[in-house]
C-alpha cells in the first residue's frame, strides 16, 4: 500500500496535469477497455507541443480526470495495477492510442526500455523515484586490475562515460580542461543560454530532476550536471585545468600515450583505452575577419562571454542568427541602446508555447507520487521530439518543387511556419521578406521561438541581411559596404563542427594522425564512434552522431557510452589488449550514411549549415531514425573487430587475474 493523499492534494494535482498522459496512467491502472473509446482519443500533436489539454472538449478532459483521480486512490489503497508490465504490442496499442496517432511498433523495446528505467523496476511504484540515491560503486572488475582508460572531457557524454567506467569495475581518469564538469554548459553563460529539447528528455535517463521549466536554462542544467558529479562523486577521478595535447598509439605495448598541459607544465600519462568526449558545440570558431584585433569595444565570441559584462545603453551587434544568436537577441534587446543582428541566412523557427512557462507545483507532484506519469510523459515526448518528424524529411524524387520543399508534407510545414512567421510580424512586409527562408523546413535545425519575431519589431533593432566583411576600429562593415559603430561585438558564429577533435593530435598505429586520414574536415567513424588504425580508442559525439531532425543528445550519449563500455569490458573478459574496428565494415557503414544524407533535406543545395563540409558531405548529423541507432549500439559484434589477445598477460599483465 502507498501513502494516501488528501483528496483536496491529489485533485489539484491531477487538474494540472497533462491529459493524454493521465489517460495512459489511468488505463495502465484500470485496465477498463472504457477509455479506449473514440471520444477519448488525443489528437495528434501538432509540431513541437506536448499536446497539454490531448486537444479533448472540457468536459472529457474533466471526465479523464475525475477517473484517475478514484483510479490514483485505489492504488495507494492497495488495489494492484491491471497492467503492471506493459511491453511489446501491448504497450505500442496503448501508445498510438494516447498519441493520437499510430507510433511504428517498431519502436516498443526502445520505449519499453525507457520505462522501465524510469520506473526502475516492472512495477508502478515511482513514489520514491527522485529520493533514490545512485548505486555504490563496485569495485574494480576482477579481470581488469591494471587496465585503465582515459576520458578526454567532463561534460554530457564525459560524466556518463565515468558513471558507466565506475559501475562496471574499470579504472579510468577524466582529464578537464576546464575547472568544473558541465563541458559546454560550463563554458556559455551568455544571456539566454539554455536548451531547445524539453527538460524531461534532456537529463539521464537514471537521473531525474524536478525542472522548474519545460525547456531548462543555463544554470538549470550546469546545477543538474553538478548535483550529478556530487551524487556519483565523479570530481574524484577528475583532473580539473588539465588540457589534452595529444594521444599517440603504442602499438607495442597496445596503449596510450596522452601528453596533457596544466598549469604546473607538460606530463604524460598512458592508458589502455581512450574515451573522447570533447563535444561537436565546444571550440569557437572565430571568422578571420580583416581588423579583427582593431575593435576599440568589446569583442568576443558568444561562448566566451565575459564575466559582469553589463550592455546598458550600449550598441551591440549579434555577428549571426542562429541558436546562440537567437537565445542572445531577446534576452538584452530589453537592455542595450541599440541591437543590429547581421543575418546571412534566416531561420526557420517553430511555436512552443511552453518555452518560457514553468513547470507547476502539479506536475512535480505527479511526476513523484503517482505511478507511471512521469514515465508515460517522458515516451510521449520522446516520440514527439525524437523520430516524428524524420520520415518527412526524405527528399521525393518526383516532387515538382525544387526549392522550397522537398514533398509534399515538408510543403505543409512550410505553410504552416510561414503562416507563423506572418502572424508573428504582422505589419511589417520588410521583416517578412527578411526572415522567410527560401530552403525547405529543417534543412537546418529547427529552432524555438523564445521571442525572436517580436524581438525583432522592437524599434531598437535592426535585422540586417548581409555578411560581415571587416572590422573597424569603430565598428564593423558589411558586403555593402555600409560602416555601423558599435560599443560591442558579439560573435554568434558557431563552432568547428567539422573538425572532429580538433584541435587535437591524436595519432594511430600508423603514425598517421586523424587529420591526416580524415583531412581537417571529413571524419568518418563506425556508429561515429570507432576508427580503423586507432586501436582502443572511442569516441563520442563523433562524427554523424549529432541530431539534425530532433530529440536530446542524451539519448545518443547514452547508446553510445553503452556500447563503448560494452567493449571495454568485452575486452577485459577475453583478455584482448587492443581492438580495431575492420576497415571493410567502416567502409561498409559510411557509404549507407552517404548513401542516407544523399536522399535528406540537410544534403538540399538551397542552403548552407553546419552539418555539411565545404565539399558538401554531411559530417555531423545523425541520417538514421533515434530508434535505429539504438539498435544499431544495442551490443557490440566482435566481429566488426580485429582483435589481438594482451602482450602483458602474463604474471604481472591486466588479463592475468581471471576475467568474470
Amino acid at each position: 500500500m502507498h501513502t494516501p493523499v488528501p483528496d483536496q492534494q491529489l485533485r489539484a494535482a491531477v487538474e494540472g496535469g497533462n491529459v493524454p498522459t493521465l489517460l495512459a496512467v489511468l488505463i495502465q491502472l484500470s485496465g477498463d477497455a472504457k477509455w479506449r473509446g473514440s471520444q477519448y482519443r488525443p489528437t495528434r500533436s501538432r509540431g513541437m507541443d506536448d499536446n497539454h489539454t490531448g486537444g479533448l472538449p472540457e468536459l472529457v478532459q474533466q471526465e479523464i480526470r475525475a477517473a484517475a483521480v478514484q483510479a490514483i486512490q485505489e492504488w495507494q489503497h492497495g488495489k494492484a495495477p491491471a497492467m503492471p508490465d506493459l511491453h511489446g504490442e501491448e504497450l505500442m496499442e496503448l501508445m498510438d492510442f494516447v498519441m493520437g496517432e499510430e507510433v511504428p511498433h517498431e519502436f516498443g523495446p526502445m520505449m519499453a526500455e525507457l520505462m522501465t528505467a524510469e520506473l526502475r523496476t516492472a512495477e508502478l511504484t515511482t513514489a520514491e523515484l527522485t529520493k533514490l540515491r545512485p548505486p555504490t560503486p563496485r569495485r574494480p572488475h576482477s579481470g581488469a586490475a591494471g587496465f585503465s582508460v582515459v576520458v578526454i572531457g567532463s561534460g554530457i557524454s564525459g560524466m556518463l562515460a565515468s558513471i558507466k567506467l565506475t559501475e562496471a569495475g574499470i579504472q579510468h581518469v577524466v582529464l578537464e580542461k576546464n575547472a568544473e564538469v558541465g563541458g559546454s554548459w560550463w563554458e556559455n553563460r551568455y544571456p539566454g543560454a539554455g536548451v531547445d529539447t524539453p527538460s524531461y528528455l534532456y537529463s539521464y535517463s537514471f537521473f531525474p530532476r524536478s525542472w522548474s521549466t519545460h525547456f531548462g536554462k543555463r544554470d538549470e542544467v550546469q546545477r543538474y550536471l553538478s548535483d550529478l558529479a556530487d551524487a556519483y562523486d565523479l570530481r574524484s577521478v577528475t583532473r580539473f585545468g588539465a588540457e589534452v595535447v595529444d594521444a599517440v598509439y603504442d602499438d607495442a605495448a597496445q596503449e596510450w600515450a596522452v601528453t596533457i598541459t596544466e598549469a604546473s607544465g607538460t606530463s604524460s600519462i598512458r592508458a589502455n583505452a581512450v574515451i573522447t568526449a570533447v563535444g561537436l558545440l565546444n571550440r569557437p570558431k572565430v571568422p578571420p575577419l580583416p581588423g579583427l584585433d582593431t575593435f576599440d569595444g568589446a569583442i568576443f565570441h558568444s561562448a566566451r562571454w565575459p564575466q559582469g559584462l553589463d550592455l546598458t545603453g550600449k550598441r551591440v551587434a549579434i555577428v549571426g542568427s542562429g541558436a546562440s544568436a537567437m537565445q542572445i537577441g531577446p534576452a538584452i534587446a530589453g537592455t542595450v541602446d541599440q541591437l543590429t543582428v547581421f543575418q546571412r541566412s534566416p531561420q526557420w523557427i517553430a511555436p512552443n508555447a511552453d518555452y518560457f512557462s514553468p513547470v507547476t507545483d502539479q506536475a512535480h507532484w505527479l511526476m513523484e507520487n503517482v505511478p507511471a506519469y512521469r514515465a508515460w510523459y517522458r515516451v510521449r515526448l520522446s516520440w514527439i521530439f525524437n523520430d516524428k518528424v524524420h520520415p518527412t524529411l526524405q527528399v521525393d524524387p518526383n516532387w515538382p518543387e525544387k526549392s522550397l520543399s522537398i514533398n509534399e508534407i515538408n510543403h505543409g510545414h512550410r505553410a504552416f511556419y510561414t503562416k507563423y512567421l506572418t502572424k508573428r510580424l504582422a505589419g511589417r512586409p520588410d521583416l517578412v521578406a527578411k526572415s522567410l527562408p527560401n530552403y525547405p523546413p529543417f534543412g537546418k535545425r529547427m529552432l524555438l521561438d523564445n521571442g525572436w519575431y517580436t524581438m525583432l519589431t522592437r524599434p531598437n533593432v535592426e535585422l540586417v541581411t548581409e555578411a560581415v566583411t571587416a572590422v573597424t576600429p569603430a565598428g564593423l562593415i558589411s558586403d555593402s559596404g555600409t560602416e555601423r559603430e558599435f560599443d560591442v561585438v558579439i560573435l554568434a558564429t558557431g563552432f568547428h563542427t567539422d573538425r572532429l577533435l580538433y584541435p587535437m593530435d591524436i595519432v594511430g598505429r600508423s603514425g598517421r594522425s586523424t587529420r591526416e586520414i580524415w583531412g581537417e574536415h571529413d571524419a568518418k567513424a563506425y556508429l561515429g564512434i570507432t576508427v580503423p588504425d586507432f586501436p582502443n580508442l572511442f569516441i563520442t559525439c563523433g562524427p554523424n552522431t549529432a541530431l539534425g531532425h530532433g530529440g536530446s543528445y542524451i539519448t545518443i550519449a547514452e547508446c553510445q557510452v553503452r556500447y563503448i563500455v560494452d567493449m571495454l569490458a568485452t575486452m577485459v573478459n577475453n583478455r584482448w589488449g587492443a581492438v580495431e574496428c575492420r576497415p571493410e565494415v567502416n567502409e561498409k557503414y559510411n557509404a549507407a550514411v552517404d548513401d542516407a544524407h544523399s536522399r535528406m533535406v540537410w544534403a538540399h543545395p538551397g542552403m548552407t549549415n553546419w552539418y555539411r563540409n565545404d565539399a558538401g558531405r554531411v559530417v555531423a548529423v545523425l541520417p538514421w531514425r533515434i530508434v535505429d541507432y539504438w539498435t544499431l549500439t544495442r551490443t557490440v559484434d566482435p566481429a566488426d573487430f580485429v582483435t589481438e589477445p594482451s602482450v602483458d598477460s602474463g604474471p604481472s599483465g591486466w588479463g592475468d587475474s581471471g576475467g568474470s
